[in-house]
């Protein structure tokens, strides 16, 4: 990571960054600096990073005097709509994050707690986190640099709620298990659950959760949190006294907030057959609902007919507007070779339970884009495969 140089939050260079937001980064890094104490490539990664965190971190790209991280902190953190959200979750007077990088989740648990301690072991990290929590008044938030989980591990204070968000990669790439975690906070999880009344995990959303529950104990809640159909993390609540069955909490933050709750001991599929020639609505549901593998509960709560055992369709005979995922209007069911015969075919491809990738199907029927029509490709157990034409009318 560059070192922290003081010399960007003059108010020169600041106004030279915020002039050249809507300029060439490339050539402002090939460009020679008109700073002698600042580098071409420091503007241009200030510039690069502010412009990332216009839409995902709007108070700090709002606040003056904000010293922003290399632009893969930026990628890397949560979102400000996620942190939000996982902070009204929690109040009390005490808590620390013993992985603070750039601080956006320590900025909104500091709203809920009375003192907030945070720990990023990188120095520079350390440094900008530490000038951009004055910037935003955050006077309840600490910032010490250096190894938090070990910092936990030897001393003998316990607060209210412990919070960790580990490296999510390692030199292999993508990580999957939470032993490949860094910290791997695993081998000290007793420890950590005698200094805490809540132990909060964030993992990626690619960790298997029957996989996470079987590495973790005491597990009260898994929260599986999306944006816009995109599942953006998984969050386990830790109760060191907690010993009943885990509450599964599929959580969809878009215009408004839907969630879906549910546990892991699923009810049996109950399936209805169907002409698909009766169905008039389809239900698509959300990212994170699909993520929580609960597919009959959905139907039953939402009360809906689910297709089919694979397919993850769902129907019914009115508009469920509560439902978080996608609603469509069922224009018309096409065959594959009445697809072939439509020339000029514009549509959005989906595909459930079917033998092909929506990016086989575009290629293959030369499917151009479309901003309301899709097409779903799909198979039902009584009628083989199906596709239906048909136009969305709710996207969240």
């Amino acid at each position: 990571m560059i070192p922290f140089n003081p010399t960007l939050l003059s108010k020169e260079v600041q106004a030279f960054i915020n002039n050249n937001l809507d300029k060439d980064i490339s050539k402002i890094s090939l460009s020679k600096s008109p700073f002698s104490n600042v580098s071409s490539a420091e503007l241009a990664n200030q510039i690069g990073a502010k412009l990332k965190a216009k839409k995902k971190l709007p108070t700090w790209f709002n606040t003056e005097n904000i010293y922003f991280p290399p632009t893969l902190s930026i990628e890397q953190t949560s979102s400000e709509i996620t942190a939000e959200f996982k902070a009204s979750l929690f109040k009390g007077k005490s808590m620390v994050d013993l992985t603070l990088g750039f601080g956006v989740d320590a900025y909104y648990f500091s709203k809920n707690f009375s003192s907030v301690i945070g720990f990023e072991i990188n120095d520079s990290l350390t440094a900008i986190t530490r000038h951009n929590a004055q910037q935003l008044g955050l006077e309840n938030l600490n910032v010490f640099n250096g190894d938090g989980l070990e910092t936990l591990l030897n001393n003998n204070k316990v607060y209210d709620l412990i919070y960790m968000d580990p490296a999510r990669r390692n030199s292999a790439g993508k990580v999957f298990k939470l032993e490949d975690y860094t910290p791997n906070f695993l081998p000290h999880l007793d420890e950590i659950l005698l200094k805490t009344k809540l132990l909060v995990i964030k993992t990626s959303p690619l960790l298997d959760l029957n996989a996470g529950l079987k590495e973790l104990k005491n597990v009260s809640d898994v929260y599986i949190i999306s944006v816009k159909n995109e599942c953006k993390e998984l969050l386990w609540i830790i109760n060191p006294d907690y010993t009943k069955k885990t509450t599964i909490h599929s959580v969809c933050l878009n215009t408004e907030i839907k969630q879906f709750n549910s546990v892991l001991n699923h009810i049996p599929f109950q399936h209805k057959y169907l002409n698909p020639t009766e169905i008039e609505y389809l239900y698509e549901p959300d990212v994170a609902l699909l993520k929580s593998g609960a597919f009959n509960e959905i139907a039953e709560h939402y009360n809906l007919i689910k297709l089919d055992l694979d397919a993850q369709l769902y129907t019914s005979t009115a508009i469920n507007q509560l439902f978080p995922g996608r609603i469509f209007r069922v224009k018309r069911i096409i065959n594959a070779n009445e697809l072939k015969k439509i020339k000029n075919l514009s549509a959005n491809v989906i595909v459930r339970n079917y033998p092909d990738t929506a990016q086989n199907l575009v290629k293959k029927y030369k499917v151009k884009p479309s901003q309301n029509t899709f097409l779903i490709f799909t198979s039902l157990k009584e009628f083989g495969y199906c596709i239906f034409e048909v136009e969305i009318i709710q996207y969240y």
